[in-house]
């Protein structure tokens, strides 16, 4: 029988079980709150500043070392300068990346989600080390959730994370590489005389800036430009000029043969491009002059950047600075052999032959 000290007993016994579930819960909510919005590589936001050196690797061998010199970022495995604005933009987005939520903490997980240690050649992630004086900050970075998103976890740290902003770093050297070299547009070009690899020498050339068209010199015999704008497009090859690699250049770094292009402008700059073809890679070098007071601070610029260094850059661009002339003219007619004129020419002499008309029947007899 239910007497009513035990019903308040039950009541009160409920009303525990509930508190407790409650608190639970808001405990394990505010949990949640607490990690959210939390660094994920605490203390480097103040410190970037003082970052050194960036490492970034991938488990399949590929790894570039940043450097921080007194007046630049460089590239250690090419020696060349970096794009310090790619680099700076790295280094603010590690300080600033914070925990969108809590992700597992089991390692036979972490390849889901690209958060594995890249000791193996298969590991999706990339491990980014950032070096100052006092701690060095390690993250893994695994694979994108989203457009603003990436699952990162701190590598010496079981826990994994989403977290914000998205991190992306490329471990091969050459992107991280500064890939403006040099810019010279065409509105400057004088003159451009070519050696090209293959067939005559020849220039292409204007009298004045107003002149629209550069008359081109050496043009065969019997042959004519494919335009009167053919020889613009050499002159226009030195502007917003990039490379896609860089080496260093061996002591003696002659032509051999390989083909020259020598641009001049109307303010005295003169440009010599070597040109060196490398198995499937294509490289050209830099040597800078001037033959005006106004352009010798421009070119000893120039030589300081270009002097020692090899620059890859596509096939197409190599193809453009060192045109052959038979690349700016119309294509001949083809020759058609005497076998077929002469057929073509007694065709013509012959008269039309008139076709016979049938004889009449003769009328039938009665």
């Amino acid at each position: 029988m239910m007497t009513p000290r035990r019903v308040v007993g039950l009541f009160i016994a409920a009303l525990v079980i509930v508190a407790v579930a409650f608190w639970m819960s808001s405990r394990g909510h505010r949990s949640d709150l607490a990690v959210a919005g939390q660094p994920v590589l605490d203390g480097l936001k103040a410190s970037v500043n003082d970052v050194t050196e960036l490492h970034i690797s991938r488990g399949d061998g590929t790894r570039v070392t940043l450097k921080k010199l007194p007046d630049a970022w460089q590239v250690a495995e090419r020696e060349y300068t970096a794009d310090s604005g790619k680099v700076r933009k790295l280094l603010l987005d590690l300080g600033s990346l914070e925990v969108v939520e809590e992700k597992t903490s089991d390692p036979a997980s972490y390849e889901r989600i690209g958060v594995e240690d890249v000791k193996g050649a298969k590991a999706a992630g990339t491990l980014i080390e950032a070096v100052t004086p006092k701690k060095t900050y390690s993250v893994i970075v695994g694979r994108s959730a989203g457009m603003k998103s990436s699952y990162v976890r701190v590598s010496t740290a079981p826990k994994s994370y989403l977290g914000s902003p998205q991190i992306t770093a490329d471990a091969n050297p050459k992107q991280w590489l500064q890939r403006d070299v040099l810019d010279i547009p065409e509105a400057r070009i004088k003159e451009v005389a070519l050696t090209p690899g293959s067939g005559p020498t020849y220039a292409v050339a204007r009298e004045t800036k107003e002149q629209t068209d550069f008359a081109v010199s050496n043009v065969p015999k019997g042959r004519e430009l494919s335009a009167p704008t053919a020889g613009n497009a050499v002159a226009g090859e030195l502007a917003s000029f990039t490379l896609d690699d860089v080496r260093k250049a061996p002591p003696d770094n002659t032509s051999g043969g390989a083909p020259i292009t020598t641009f001049r402008t109307f303010d005295g700059l003169e440009l010599q491009v070597n040109g060196l073809k490398d198995g499937e890679r294509h490289y050209v070098w830099f040597t800078p002059r001037s033959t005006a007071k106004e352009t010798a601070t421009e070119a000893q610029t120039l030589e300081g950047h270009t002097k020692g260094w090899q620059f890859e850059i596509p096939q197409y661009k190599y193809d453009g600075l060192f045109k052959p002339i038979e690349d700016l003219l119309k294509k001949p007619e083809p020759k058609e052999d005497k076998k077929s004129a002469a057929d073509r020419k007694g065709a013509a002499k012959k008269p039309p032959s008139l076709p016979s008309s049938p004889l009449p029947e003769p009328p039938p007899t009665s």
